[in-house]
């Protein structure tokens, strides 16, 4: 891990135990229904808390939005070229087609991140907080490291046709 992405994992783990309070609230318009106050459109202000904002640069941003019963986490990996933009949509799609898998993830992200994930009160009785935060911490560790390895992959092999088709030039 990069000693600049040490502390922005810090922050996004320190925002993420505080923000993964959560309790149990049925819903206020149906009877004996629970759902996830962060993902209805009408909700009322008072069970919606500030989102947390925590960026690394204008690439690399964490919006963690909080209700009382569930917390809505969006990632923006970096992109900082071309080649980034296309490898992050690839491997968030891949990811994004696997959601059942990852119990928490969401299979469409919020309009201008990555990849969101969706962790509601039943997930924090049944999982410990501490798990799931090491997991979203470690997920995204693991997508700087696989996208920049990718990167070289694809850089690598580019400098290397692109050698062997200018070499059928060369007498």
């Amino acid at each position: 891990m990069s000693q600049s992405l040490r502390p922005y994992l810090t922050a996004v783990r320190y925002s993420l135990e505080a923000a993964l309070t959560l309790s149990n609230f049925s819903s206020q318009e149906v009877e004996r229904h629970n759902r996830p106050e962060i993902e209805v459109g009408n909700t009322s202000a008072e069970l919606l808390l500030q989102p947390m904002h925590v960026s690394r640069n204008e690439n690399e941003q964490v919006l963690i939005e909080t209700s009382v019963n569930s917390v809505r986490v969006n990632i923006k990996v970096k992109q900082a070229d071309e080649i980034e933009q296309i490898l992050v949509h690839k491997f968030t799609r891949f990811l994004e087609q696997r959601a059942e898998s990852f119990h928490i993830l969401r299979r469409t992200p919020i309009a201008g991140y990555s990849i969101s994930f969706l962790i509601t009160n039943k997930h924090t009785e049944t999982m410990k907080t501490s798990k799931l935060v090491d997991f979203i911490i470690e997920f995204m560790e693991e997508v700087d490291k696989e996208i920049s390895e990718m990167k070289l992959f694809l850089n690598a092999r580019a400098r290397f046709v692109a050698e062997a088709y200018l070499g059928e030039f060369v007498y």
